[in-house]
């Protein structure tokens, strides 16, 4: 897999680098400020860039600007964000296009080396990595006229680990159910959220969208 890291801390670019080669990640070009970003994506065009929220030189919202501009550029690009902290307007500027293809993940993940290697996995395959801490935050946040408000407490933790990009299967190990009752509490969800037009991989973004936008 080839990717195109943009982070500003020197030792963390170097230690990301070895990390990832250990698990034949190759970094293609690693850099340190947005417009460098912009230009080596366009480049190398990678199967997925990691991008650091906050570049220089205000180290504000360089990096999540320069992502959302590659998305308009090219929505089916692969981007995979990390951030000190939650950042919540910075999180939904993101993925107000969509999540396929999609990562949003704190730095702390980064520690987890088998966690953060899979989700940069998945986010090239085209799925979503939101961080459980930006999904509970928003959750905590949502209106009270919402949509959302129609789903169950255990309809709520499948949204949760829908919009992380886990698979039913992965939904039904989590939380020690069966996939058919995943399966049941999805198709609930749907139905409460209105989502019952189109196919269920559709749906399923529709619904993630409907819950972080909430």
């Amino acid at each position: 897999m080839r990717v195109v890291l943009a982070e500003d801390s020197g030792l963390l670019r170097d230690a990301l680098q070895r990390l990832l080669s250990d698990y034949e990640i190759e970094v293609v070009r690693a850099v340190d400020t947005a417009p460098a970003l912009l230009e080596a994506v366009r480049e190398e065009q990678p199967d997925v860039s990691i991008v650091d929220v906050r570049l220089p030189p205000t180290f504000r919202d360089e990096g999540i600007r320069a992502a959302i501009e590659l998305r308009r550029e090219n929505p089916s690009a692969r981007i995979l964000v990390l951030s000190q902290h939650v950042e919540e307007r910075y999180a939904r500027d993101l993925i107000a296009a969509g999540t396929e293809g999609l990562g949003y993940l704190l730095k702390d993940r980064v520690s987890d080396v088998r966690e953060f290697t899979t989700a940069i996995q998945r986010v090239a395959e085209g799925g979503s990595a939101i961080d459980p801490t930006i999904i509970s935050q928003l959750l905590g946040r949502r209106r009270h006229d919402s949509l959302l408000d129609r789903v169950t407490p255990r309809e709520r933790e499948v949204l949760e680990l829908m919009a992380e990009g886990r698979s039913n299967q992965g939904i039904a190990e989590r939380l020690v159910i069966s996939e058919r009752a995943v399966q049941k509490h999805i198709t609930s969800i749907f139905e409460k959220l209105g989502l019952t037009a189109s196919g269920d991989d559709h749906r399923r973004v529709l619904a993630v969208l409907a819950f972080l936008r909430s």
